[in-house]
């Protein structure tokens, strides 16, 4: 069963180094988290999955890591300094701060059971809340001398748009893909790695031609909720879409599906797939009005491109329309976590805690345990299995020999390690049987069943099953 509650995952996090609160030395600080050891396996290899299926595999994208400092006018032009804002209100017994939109996911600071206004605090009228960070650039600190760190990676593809179409010769349509860091100022961040000011994202703008736009949104909700039960091994019953109301859509957005996940606060956001229309590469454009190729965006004057596209079918300049579907990584990690997590009980009355992550997301493919770690040959044996697994590159392995084998296999349970392998007298020839030298046992996570297998072929069983 997936986790029920948020502190189970938050305790194995920090058990077993997955995610450490940032800054922990120091009381920390609120919405920002460090992956540790496991934790950035783990999100590497969500990551690597992402670009795989949406690049590699694919014959129509492109990628690119953009900037995180940006000129401030392309937040100007993209509607973010005005419309990038949550309504904030204020206790004045509590000085807390909450989201006025948010009251009933929010706690009071001085009676923690209660949200803000159910208390006996007076909160202040609702005011609007920019959540972009500034950021002084260069030596003189002026109001000219700042910059934005990015809210969302979208608009480093927008302004890129031409760079990439007159360096690759694309055709549409097609994408660019990009992951990278993003910064909010949430006013209340909240629910472990959920909603957090400093993340990261993984996001397509794909580019079509008007009148297509639709039908190429709905293919790709097909294929990311695809992707995040084929690839992520997410369940299907786990996940849902939300077709978000035209009032609730977003200032660029013609149509957004959220694909839902049943994470232990309940459902809530995982992905984003909207169709922007041609708001973005229409506002970048320099006096894109005055081309009348747009009605949706205002005249730039501060541009110095048109991030227009030649369709030589119809012989005529167009600003295409963008299909983008926006995962956020973090998320996507905490999704993974509450997906793979359980608590099994044993005929014997112990719980076994199991993370049943897809073998191609696990931190650690293979453990190398001797049975003994004072048999020095035995030792020997194990760390050149665990140095040629890994040296293949494939894979990551360890060594482990710093408890009994019961509690190493409990250890590699917990962190989701498919497949542990066992060297023991039998492998040296020292056992009843001597048909069983240098051959190891190999046992599954899943089932705990385990099989003797020669040590030669021993990669390759491993790399069949991790895929």
């Amino acid at each position: 069963m997936p986790a029920q509650t948020m502190e189970q995952l938050v305790s194995l996090c920090k058990r077993r180094g997955f995610l450490f609160a940032g800054s922990e030395i120091y009381g920390g600080l609120q919405g920002t988290f460090d992956y540790g050891p496991l934790g950035v396996e783990l999100k590497n290899n969500l990551k690597r999955l992402w670009w795989k299926h949406n690049v590699y595999e694919r014959d129509d994208m492109e990628g690119i890591d953009a900037a995180i400092l940006m000129n401030r006018y392309v937040w100007r032009y993209s509607g973010h300094e005005a419309t990038f804002v949550d309504p904030l209100v204020d206790c004045k017994t509590c000085k807390g701060r909450f989201r006025a939109d948010k009251l009933g996911e929010a706690t009071c600071l001085k009676y923690p059971k209660k949200h803000p206004g159910e208390c006996d605090g007076e909160l202040t009228e609702p005011r609007d809340f920019n959540m972009m960070f500034k950021t002084g650039v260069g030596p003189i600190a002026d109001d000219d001398s700042f910059a934005y760190l990015r809210p969302e990676t979208a608009q480093g593809i927008f302004v890129n748009f031409k760079n990439v179409l007159d360096s690759t010769n694309r055709k549409l349509p097609f994408g660019i893909a990009q992951i990278g860091k993003a910064f909010r100022n949430e006013i209340t961040p909240r629910n472990f790695i959920f909603r957090v000011r400093e993340f990261e994202q993984m996001e397509i703008e794909y580019f079509v031609l008007p009148g297509e736009d639709e039908a190429v949104h709905d293919t790709f909700i097909e294929d990311h909720v695809n992707f995040w039960v084929e690839e992520a091994g997410l369940r299907r019953d786990n996940l849902k879409l939300y077709e978000v109301p035209k009032e609730e859509l977003a200032h660029y957005s013609k149509r957004t599906v959220d694909i839902m996940y049943k994470f232990p606060i309940g459902w809530e956001e995982l992905e984003g797939i909207a169709n922007r229309t041609d708001f973005d590469l229409g506002s970048h454009s320099r006096e894109q009005d005055k081309l009348g190729l747009t009605a949706s965006v205002m005249e730039n004057e501060h541009s110095t491109e048109k991030l227009t596209y030649f369709d030589h079918a119809q012989n005529r300049h167009l600003v295409p329309y963008v299909i983008e579907p926006s995962a956020g990584v973090d998320r996507g990690v905490l999704a993974v976590l509450t997906e793979a997590y359980d608590e099994e009980f044993l005929p014997n009355g112990e719980v076994r805690t199991v993370l049943r992550l897809k073998p191609s997301l696990a931190p650690v493919k293979v453990a190398v345990l001797p049975l003994k770690k004072n048999a020095d040959e035995i030792v020997a044996v194990a760390k050149g299995i665990k140095a040629s697994l890994q040296a293949s590159g494939e894979m990551r392995a360890v060594y482990d020999d710093s408890a009994g084998i019961g509690k190493l296999y409990r250890r590699q349970d917990e962190i989701g390690t498919p497949f542990c392998v066992t060297v023991d007298f039998d492998t040296l020839g020292r056992g009843d049987d001597t048909a069983l030298k240098d051959t190891v046992t190999v046992r599954d996570r899943d089932t705990m069943q385990q099989e003797r297998i020669p040590i030669a072929e021993l990669a390759g069983y491993v790399r069949q099953r991790i895929g």
